[in-house]
């Protein structure tokens, strides 16, 4: 991939420098050069669409360094029991747009003077294999999409204390496989274009390669570990409803089949969405799906 070092510049000043191209003719770079990263960001997205739209369920799971975050029983599941259940359209589209706007912020970092090297080079740790996004000023970033909460914990350095998707293991075993203790989330808020940089101390990071030594015998058990979260109280009514980390897992269903004594999990249509009950004491007033 193409690295532009003209400017040397560091990347305390990345989030500012990319603003600046939206409020000035303020690029250093000529137009040849910035011609050829808006190629490279759209080469990107093709190989991404044509991905999404011809993507096939796994016929055999394999354990990734983007997945070693992933709860223990979820990651069970996907080895053991690989679940049938299809993402609906809207979620794959939301999913795609979340790559192309990562691959956005990588092409905007190189417009703006940065130095963006080692894109999606693939590391190894453990015999476990994946594909970090790239380096910035020498820097290892990870180049995150995100909606509301989910910024913010990107924006005001929280991710530590609440990070279901096992963000900060996935960058720790990038780390680790590269030999460096500096590294960082870039991310960009869906909602609003808001862009933040987010660092991430060496004290926060996991030792991913432990943690692929337990996975690796967690999905060698022939019983699944204890379940990911509890059950949490819906409202006032005496129901209890799975939490948002177990919502949208693909086993939730197969995963909680106890629920209900013995019956499984009851879905209802809310306005807001589906709400899947574990213990229904109120029977709520709106339509029950039957799954």
């Amino acid at each position: 991939m193409a690295t532009h070092i003209k400017n040397m510049k560091k990347i305390d000043t990345l989030v500012e420098d990319i603003y600046a191209l939206f409020n000035s003719n303020n690029n250093t770079l000529s137009e040849k050069e910035v011609d050829t990263y808006i190629d490279m960001f759209a080469g990107s997205i093709k190989v991404h669409v044509k991905d999404f739209l011809k993507e096939l369920p796994e016929n055999k799971p394999k354990l990734r360094l983007s997945l070693i975050g992933k709860p223990d029983r979820q990651l069970w599941y996907n080895f053991k029991e690989p679940s049938t259940e299809s993402l609906a359209p809207y979620t794959r589209i939301k999913f795609l747009y979340g790559y192309i706007l990562e691959e956005f912020l990588i092409m905007l970092a190189s417009i703006s003077g940065h130095k963006v090297s080692q894109q999606q080079k693939e590391v190894e740790l453990e015999g476990v294999t994946g594909h970090q996004d790239c380096f910035i000023d020498d820097v290892l970033v990870d180049c995150k999409s995100a909606s509301g909460r989910g910024f913010n914990k990107f924006k005001y350095n929280t991710l530590s204390d609440d990070d279901p998707f096992g963000y900060l293991a996935q960058i720790s075993s990038y780390a680790q496989a590269n030999n460096v203790d500096e590294a960082g989330f870039l991310a960009i808020n869906k909602s609003t274009g808001e862009i933040c940089y987010s660092k991430v101390h060496s004290l926060e990071m996991i030792d991913a390669k432990k943690r692929i030594k337990h996975l690796k015998k967690i999905v060698a058990n022939t019983t699944p570990p204890d379940k990911c979260y509890d059950d949490i109280p819906d409202g006032q009514s005496g129901n209890y409803k799975l939490s948002s980390g177990c919502v949208y897992c693909a086993h939730k269903h197969k995963c909680w089949s106890d629920s209900n004594d013995g019956k499984g999990l009851r879905t209802f249509q809310y306005a807001t969405g589906k709400r899947y009950l574990t213990k229904v004491k109120k029977q709520p007033n709106v339509e029950e799906i039957n799954v």
